[in-house]
């Protein structure tokens, strides 16, 4: 008889150890229940940082395009311009020749007065072929300019994307410490954190 009381109370010992047991369990869970909003946070901010990642890259391309067609301009303008000191040098010598037959030659020599109007011809058309060789070569020079323009602009975005993915990297390392340390100021330093890198994602895109 005293050796089943003592099992009974022994087992109602351990009844009321496991009742405390799941008392204590519940009562954890309850105080760390914050946690899966932080676990949820970490996959939030990493998608976030994820898309960041993939605009910081296209901005990136977009900047080594925009120099690669300002570099192309550049050299388009430069070949215009040469061919522009090509006319200029022929322009001159018809100009020379024909101040030197002008000077040289008589009123009643008709095969110089004919010669001397060929030239102005010739003048007059390389006038017009340097006019349109300038206004192309100021075309491409107006395309280098707004490529370089839209590099400096795209940089500028890429720079703002490339600061918003390190702002999300260090907010998922902290709330991953958040997580392991149940730390709640973590947390909070990782969503300020995560807020800025968004404020930098808007700036970038509204630049």
């Amino acid at each position: 008889m005293n050796e089943l009381q003592t099992e009974i109370a022994e087992l109602k010992e351990f009844i009321a150890d496991l009742k405390a047991d799941r008392a204590a369990t519940k009562e954890k869970e309850k105080r760390e229940s914050w946690t899966k909003y932080v676990s949820l946070s970490v996959v939030i901010i990493a998608v976030i940082a994820a898309i960041a990642a993939q605009w910081g890259g296209k901005y990136s391309s977009r900047v080594l395009t925009q120099l690669n067609d300002a570099t192309f301009n550049q050299t388009l303008a430069s070949d215009q311009w040469a061919y522009y000191e090509a006319k200029s040098v022929k322009l001159k010598s018809y100009e020379i020749a024909r101040d030197e037959l002008a000077h040289s030659a008589t009123a009643a020599d008709a095969g110089t007065g004919a010669l001397i109007k060929t030239y102005e011809a010739q003048i007059a058309k390389y006038q017009g072929e340097q006019k349109d060789i300038e206004a192309k070569a100021h075309e491409l020079e107006a395309k280098r300019d707004a490529a370089r323009s839209s590099a400096t602009i795209a940089s500028g975005k890429g720079g703002k994307m490339g600061l918003a993915i390190s702002f999300f990297s260090v907010a998922v390392a902290l709330a991953s410490i958040c997580l392991v340390t149940k730390k709640k100021p973590l947390w909070f330093a990782a969503l300020v954190l995560a807020g800025i890198a968004i404020t930098e994602m808007v700036l970038a895109w509204t630049a």
